[in-house]
């Protein structure tokens, strides 16, 4: 199991909350996972039901067996300060820098600076040891940026570091891409059986190949239940129309003859909805890449739904 994995996911397909699950679910048995948001939205505390996450890494849930989910919401210019006390022991006069401006320039006008900081934090922490030498968390959850920017988001270090022929700079970007292009990643791609997300994702993995970087899963969001097929559909349309009546009827229905057209309506629109995300699993089928599911959860996610994603994740294998 790769210790950094990697989540994206067009937006709207809920790929923070699976995020989230994700840490949950690999968080067992004793087990520590770090969930590392990276886009400044602060929807990990509210999907933990906790206040906004401070820069700096804090516990906010326990998970199966007693392992520990901790979170940090990375800030570039807080990392941009850390980097350069780290590598030219700027500490005070990097806060001038701050308080200039200068940091903020960085972080918004050098191109890439602001990623190379984002995925250099998140490596740092999959990389760090205790005093006794084991790992100081099991597992690193990035909630990552979108399916049609997570290749170059990810890759940037790699032009960062053709651009720094030498130098600490140099050396920062090569160690955050031998864990990125490591079989210590996995990239994974949340997508709904709809035609755009599951399109962006086959794009995502093509692009992500393309770069030499490691495609973990496919993990299909908010799947819904299956009541009819289209053979149940067409049973019970044309001239048995009143014999369904008839049995609405029998069943203690008032008014069954007026519900049966709505009722086929709605059992057709239920098939050709059922028809269409078969047609979007055989696309994804078709990209060879292994799969999870999670279920529509018809109440809305809240901490209990987070829970109950992430056994469902363990139950396909995750944290095994």
């Amino acid at each position: 199991m790769s210790r950094l994995q990697v989540v994206s996911g067009k937006g709207g397909t809920g790929k923070t909350t699976v995020a989230a699950a994700l840490a949950l679910a690999l968080a067992t048995e004793g087990k520590r996972t770090l969930l590392v948001e990276v886009e400044g939205r602060q929807g990990i505390a509210q999907l933990f039901e906790t206040e906004a996450l401070p820069y700096e890494e804090r516990k906010i849930a326990v998970s199966s067996g007693g392992g520990e989910v901790f979170a940090l919401a990375i800030d570039a210019e807080r990392a941009l300060l850390d980097y350069l006390q780290m590598f030219y022991k700027l500490g005070s006069a990097g806060r001038a820098l701050k308080k200039l401006g200068a940091i903020d320039f960085a972080t918004t006008i050098a191109p890439g600076v602001r990623d190379v900081l984002l995925t250099g934090k998140a490596c740092e922490a999959v990389r760090r040891r205790t005093k006794q030498g084991a790992y100081a968390y099991d597992y690193v959850v990035m909630d990552a940026p979108p399916t049609g920017r997570i290749t170059r988001f990810l890759n940037v270090n790699d032009e960062v570091a053709g651009l720094a022929k030498f130098g600490p700079i140099h050396h920062q970007a090569q160690a955050v891409m031998r864990v990125l292009k490591s079989p210590q990643t996995a990239v994974h791609l949340v997508t709904l059986l709809e035609e755009m997300p599951v399109q962006e994702t086959a794009d995502g993995v093509a692009e992500l190949h393309a770069a030499d970087l490691p495609v973990g899963k496919v993990i299909v969001n908010m799947v819904r239940p299956h009541i009819l097929d289209g053979d149940a559909v067409r049973s019970a349309s044309g001239d048995r129309r009143k014999e369904i009546a008839k049995a609405l009827t029998a069943a203690g229905v008032s008014g069954a003859a007026k519900l049966v057209t709505p009722l086929l309506e709605q059992a057709v629109e239920h098939a050709q909805r059922v028809e269409l995300e078969r047609e979007q699993r055989d696309t994804l089928n078709r990209l060879e890449v292994p799969s999870y599911e999670l279920p529509l959860l018809s109440e809305g996610v809240d901490l209990a739904g987070l829970y109950q994603l992430a056994k469902e994740l363990r139950k396909q294998g995750t944290g095994s």
